[in-house]
């Protein structure tokens, strides 16, 4: 694969960011309870295939950010699934004012990503980990399943995230012009998600992986991003003139 250069790059990302306080669980939703999560990791490890390996299908910040103990990596393919920014976040990366959006494995098409083997020993506690890394509120936006996914070294099962339909915070299909503009603006404070979308595209193409919706979608923030920059130098040169 030729590479090229990102249009949305880290001095776009710089004038998003902002520096905000964490505000906390909202009391009005309803979170999952350490119990939840046992039970969330104990349908996992019954339902594993039978199968001595543990596999995790990545997608988006996984790859980049796994936070997990692996001993290999390969690049994969999900049949059935895409990257969809298409839930709504209110904390995090993004506010109650400006809320942003995340990606999640939406129904149809395919998916190019990496799976991550895990170690077998203490798979319990990894799992634990992911179910809490990765879900929050009832009901959860992920949903933890095992998805077949297919390798060069031949087909695996592996646990994947999947959108919840009935989530609260599922936007449905968006179009790539209406993300953006989403993207271009919103952050918290774990970061802004024109950085979430920059880190992965960037990690996707050091995989030798190009998104071809998430290609635009980076040059789409990128102009926006230039485009808000420019508003405010213009209103200053009016005034100055």
């Amino acid at each position: 694969m030729r590479t090229r250069q990102m249009a949305l790059t880290p001095a776009h990302v710089a004038q998003v960011h902002r520096v905000l306080d964490d505000p906390g669980p909202d009391p009005t939703w309803t979170y999952h309870t350490d119990e939840d999560y046992d039970a969330l990791v104990r349908g996992l490890l019954a339902s594993h295939p039978d199968r001595p390996d543990t596999w995790l299908f990545a997608y988006g910040s996984l790859i980049w950010k796994p936070e997990l103990e692996h001993v290999e990596t390969r690049r994969s393919t999900a049949q059935g699934w895409h990257r969809s920014f298409c839930f709504r976040i209110e904390r995090f990366r993004g506010t109650r004012e400006q809320p942003g959006l995340m990606m999640s494995l939406d129904r149809g098409g395919q998916c190019q990503g990496i799976v991550f083997r895990l170690p077998p020993d203490d798979l319990e506690g990894q799992l634990q980990k992911l179910v809490r890394r990765e879900i929050t509120v009832k009901p959860p936006n992920n949903i933890p399943r095992w998805i077949a996914v297919r390798t060069d070294q031949g087909p695996l099962r592996a646990i994947a995230f999947v959108m919840n339909r009935q989530s609260r915070f599922y936007t449905g299909r968006l179009s790539p012009e209406e993300i953006a503009d989403v993207l271009a603006r919103a952050s918290g404070h774990w970061g802004s998600c024109a950085e979430y979308l920059h880190n992965t595209v960037a990690h996707l193409e050091e995989q030798g992986i190009r998104d071809r919706n998430l290609w635009r979608l980076q040059a789409l923030v990128a102009e926006r991003i230039k485009s808000e920059a420019s508003v405010p130098a213009d209103r200053a040169a009016l005034q100055n003139s």
